[in-house]
């Protein structure tokens, strides 16, 4: 039982840093009705931009600065100039637009900092630390700390604040919305700054654990199926559907992959998203979309 509770530990803290991602995609699904698939590039242009001034020694609180005014600035900018002129386009063509976004940042990332792989170290020894009898790395656990306080308070900041009442009117109807007073553009830059400042919180602690390198834009695969099974429109959804991808797939590859030859916690989330997406397509969490006909 010991055993079983390390592996479960270690999927739920490693599924907290799932939501993580999953919930810069929430932030400007319910803002925009997008699904931002270049997120997973900001991710990456993060951690690289912040890892590659540390290496040219600028202080770690002046780099993160810099990387996040960036990202900030990126963010801004891609919602203002590409994404907001084709939010009334049909999804595919929002879909492209941020896959072709991604490839554009991943381009400006290798033109800006090269190709080589960094290692970051953000000074937290990845040692195990015994929790009632429970072995558990240390890394992780603060991994999953600042994961779950940022994405708590952002959670409280959908929940309870005069802004997030305005982003559940957005995101129930636009132009409604926008009848009663409330300011698009100011609720799109805020969600998108947002976005931001996630995505780079999110690179530096996946670049820590994975190093610093171009498939940790790939992220956003691991993202997918916490979104499709939380919904994609609900913070609270993508933190129950990260702690569930994160402990069933540990599980899975620990009991179930040494059946069929292994390597199976790379899929598995995949064929729950599945299960789900015929019990409950709009997800745990999401709301199904009433129309009038």
């Amino acid at each position: 039982m010991e055993f079983f509770f390390e592996v479960l530990v270690g999927g739920l803290l490693a599924g907290v840093m799932y939501s993580l991602v999953a919930i810069g995609f929430v932030l400007i699904y319910k803002a925009s009705g997008v699904f931002n698939y270049a997120h997973g590039a900001l991710v990456l242009f993060g951690a690289l931009t912040f890892v590659s001034l540390v290496e040219r020694h600028i202080a770690p609180w002046l780099a993160f600065a810099i990387t996040l005014a960036a990202l900030v600035l990126i963010a801004l900018a891609v919602g203002q100039l590409v994404l907001r002129p084709l939010v009334n386009r049909a999804p595919i063509v929002l879909f492209m637009a941020t896959l072709g976004l991604s490839y554009i940042l991943e381009g400006a990332a290798q033109l800006l900092w090269g190709a080589q792989v960094h290692g970051l170290d953000l000074g937290i020894d990845d040692k195990p630390l015994a929790i009632a009898g429970v072995m558990v790395s240390q890394f992780d656990l603060f991994a999953a700390a600042t994961a779950g306080v940022l994405v708590a308070a952002l959670a409280l900041l959908a929940k309870t604040t005069r802004f997030g009442l305005s982003l559940r009117a957005v995101a129930d109807d636009p132009l409604a919305a926008l009848a009663i007073g409330v300011r698009l553009p100011r609720i799109w830059a805020t969600v998108w700054a947002l976005a931001g400042f996630t995505s780079l919180v999110a690179g530096l602690l996946w670049g820590a654990r994975l190093g610093v390198q171009f498939s940790l834009s790939l992220v956003v695969l691991k993202a997918l199926p916490v979104l499709i099974i939380g919904g994609f429109s609900s913070i609270v959804g993508a933190i129950v559907g990260g702690l569930l991808v994160g402990g069933t797939e540990k599980l899975a590859e620990v009991y179930v992959g040494t059946a069929l030859g292994g390597g199976i916690e790379n899929w598995f989330p995949y064929v729950l998203a599945m299960l789900c997406l015929l019990a409950r397509p709009v997800g745990l969490f999401g709301e199904p979309a009433v129309e009038r006909v």
